[in-house]
């Protein structure tokens, strides 16, 4: 059973994230910890009531911003990655004013969003060594 929810245990969202994105994806310390978690809306993918996967949002304007989505990789595949990617959408649609979503794709992972309706926009560019690509989504 899959449930996503907005949560404030940031300490669970980092955890999730330093296991896929320092651990696994080698993304130093200094790239993943960036001193915006305080500030952003946060949420955790739960699979038998168990934290498998997280999304961070920032607002900034009209634009909501998608971002640190990871899922741990015994829940992939699951189609909970998509599941994250759609509440995340409906939480920005909620917020007044935002009318898009904005996301640096990793860019091997462009066509998973872009079957969400996010589009490709620029050129590729590296963030913490990993190529990725601008997308962005109408709410």
């Amino acid at each position: 059973m899959i449930r996503i929810e907005e949560s404030r245990d940031i300490a669970t969202c980092r955890h999730l994230r330093r296991v896929v994105f320092i651990e696994e994806q080698g993304v130093s310390e200094a790239d993943e910890v960036d001193g915006l978690d305080e500030a952003a809306i946060h949420l955790l993918a739960f699979q038998d009531d168990q934290p498998v996967g997280t999304a961070r949002l920032l607002l900034k304007g009209v634009t909501g911003k998608i971002g640190r989505v990871c899922v741990l990789p015994q829940a992939r595949g699951t189609g909970l990655g998509a599941a994250l990617i759609r509440a995340a959408l409906e939480v920005l649609r909620r917020q007044p004013g935002v009318v898009e979503a904005y996301l640096g794709s990793q860019s091997h992972a462009t066509g998973f969003y872009e079957k969400l309706g996010f589009a490709v926009e620029g050129e590729e560019f590296l963030d913490a060594g990993i190529p990725h690509r601008h997308m962005r989504c109408a709410l």
